[in-house]
């Protein structure tokens, strides 16, 4: 096994100032790294030696390449997922320039079978109030971040509340039960490690018969997902 470092950012890019294109705006640069960049709030222009595009509000990259971050006209508030040697130092932003903030959230050890091929993505969960993720596990580990509402989960005996900006980890086999705050509706984003079999479905699997065939509220959108080498 191959131990790692699943690790998520936060990041406020300051705003483009007035009258600047974002070619001729001094970029914050990031280097290779398995990552995900995630847009909260605002917008930003990202590039990488083959191509580069402008991420908005509630949009993400998912890559490996190294990159050159410029924030919107009204800046950008981002979630940075990136799965890094343990030994590697945070990969904070340099925080010199005005305006710029970084910080990390969460950081946790991830064991992967180098034997697997694996990959990262980014998705969404929305859930309506009260809504439930019935007992479940996943194929692989995750850091999860709630961004509107509050979530309940319970796993292994222990129960947690998040409510927007707090993150959590999930190993990804341990059965987990989460419920959704009756007062409003409820979304988090997620950075997934899965195996590359995945791609393009889902890797929930319930773990009690009498929940498979249950209403299940909670809807996905996937930004993106790519192959990452371990």
């Amino acid at each position: 096994m191959t131990t790692l470092e699943l690790r998520l950012y936060e990041d406020k890019l300051p705003a483009l100032p007035p009258g600047v294109v974002p070619a001729n705006a001094t970029p914050v640069s990031l280097p290779r790294e398995r990552r995900i960049v995630y847009v909260r709030e605002g917008s930003l222009t990202l590039s990488h030696p083959t191509g580069g595009r402008s991420i908005m509000e509630d949009d993400a990259w998912v890559g490996s390449a190294a990159l050159a971050l410029v924030g919107g006209p009204a800046g950008a508030r981002v979630y940075r997922w990136e799965l890094s040697n343990p030994a590697a130092p945070a990969g904070l932003l340099p925080t010199g320039a005005s305006g710029l903030e970084s910080r990390l959230l969460l950081a946790h050890a991830v064991e992967l079978d180098p034997k697997v091929g694996w990959l990262l993505r980014c998705d969404r969960v929305e859930f309506p109030k009260s809504g439930i993720a019935y007992t479940h596990v996943h194929q692989g580990p995750g850091i999860r971040c709630c961004v509107k509402g509050e979530l309940r989960v319970d796993s292994e005996g222990k129960s947690h509340s998040y409510g927007p900006g707090q993150p959590w980890f999930e190993r990804g086999p341990d059965p987990v039960i989460a419920f959704a705050s009756d007062r409003a509706e409820t979304a988090f984003v997620r950075g997934f490690v899965l195996p590359r079999a995945v791609k393009g479905r889902s890797s929930i699997r319930y773990v009690l018969p009498e929940d498979q065939e249950k209403p299940k509220p909670q809807k996905y959108r996937v930004y993106g997902e790519e192959f990452v080498d371990i």
